[in-house]
């Protein structure tokens, strides 16, 4: 009887934890399931739970994550400068994100496909602004959602935190038939927007480029 079981064992091959390699192995009556290997969509979980279970937005992979523009909104950047002066005016916004030295203006979609037009129709075509818009096909830098611990200096961060359903009220070029005002459908006015942004642009500028007295 024991040479039989002997035989048994030999014919069977070796016995380990584990049989080829990701396969689930047993040890006796105990199942050893194969090592877990962490996937990117575990790192970002807490903000992709927030971005796209809380909001709605698409987020690309990578590090840092990325929101993708041209679906919900597109965004509208500036030096950082230029837009603390546009959020100083009395001009409505959507959320705006700081990058950097880069400030975004979120504004609705199609919204960076007007951009040219609109700087030449406020006759600030050809002037070097430093004022881009970013759409279909583009990326954002996804800012730490409101609550949690804040990234590294220079990390992107919410000045104005997006809310759910904000994309009703992001600037817009107005629909047909409701003038330049700032009705639900047609947001607080892309026009304005781009006016006072293309305005600080350009004074950020020209102090930028003029010698500042030295401090006695």
């Amino acid at each position: 009887m024991a040479v039989s079981s002997a035989s048994s064992v030999s014919s069977a091959g070796p016995v380990g934890p584990t049989g080829p390699a990701g396969s689930v192995g047993s040890v006796g009556s105990v199942v050893v399931p194969p090592p877990r290997v962490p996937r990117e969509r575990d790192v970002r979980a807490p903000w992709s739970h927030w971005y796209e279970g809380v909001l709605g937005w698409k987020l690309a992979g990578g590090s840092p994550a990325q929101l993708v523009t041209g679906v919900r909104f597109d965004v509208l950047e500036l030096p950082a400068d230029a837009g603390a002066e546009v959020l100083r005016r009395p001009v409505p916004t959507g959320p705006v994100a700081l990058v950097g030295r880069r400030m975004r203006f979120l504004v609705a979609p199609g919204s960076a496909e007007e951009l040219e037009g609109l700087l030449d129709w406020l006759e600030w075509g050809g002037v070097p602004l430093d004022l881009v818009a970013v759409g279909v096909g583009g990326r954002m830098t996804a800012p730490v959602p409101p609550g949690r611990p804040q990234s590294p200096r220079g990390a992107a961060v919410w000045l104005r935190p997006p809310e759910l359903g904000c994309e009703a009220s992001l600037p817009s070029l107005p629909a047909p038939g409701r003038g330049t005002g700032s009705g639900r459908s047609s947001g607080p006015g892309l026009v304005r927007l781009v006016a006072a942004a293309a305005t600080e642009c350009h004074r950020a500028r020209l102090w930028r480029r003029t010698p500042q007295p030295l401090a006695s």
